[in-house]
């Protein structure tokens, strides 16, 4: 069976290791084509298992966070990001440092 976007994105991004962030983009390029960022941020927007898909691991290009991260806003992707040692700076991840490519 072939499996659908959202699938495969939700199959990068439960690969993430825990105190490591990646970026929209990244997720993009493993699935062929950069210019679906926008659309690896919507499925991560649906997705139904933040337990076993961390979409919290998951930053701009810019290494800033999801203002409108669906599982309690941006203090919560904050939160849940420190808890696995990565240092947050206002609302920003040093990408040298914590980028899983």
């Amino acid at each position: 069976m072939m499996k659908n976007f959202y699938e495969k994105v939700y199959d990068i991004v439960a690969q993430i290791p825990k105190g490591t962030v990646t970026t929209y983009g990244c997720i993009a390029m493993r699935l062929g084509n950069i210019r679906l960022s926008r659309l690896v941020g919507n499925a991560l927007h649906a997705n139904i298992d933040p337990v076993n898909i961390p979409c919290h691991r998951v930053v701009n290009r810019e290494g800033k966070l999801a203002p409108m991260y669906v599982f309690g806003g941006i203090d919560a992707q904050k939160e849940r990001l420190e808890n696995e040692g990565v240092v947050v700076d206002g609302d920003k991840v040093d990408l040298k440092k914590y980028l899983w490519r």
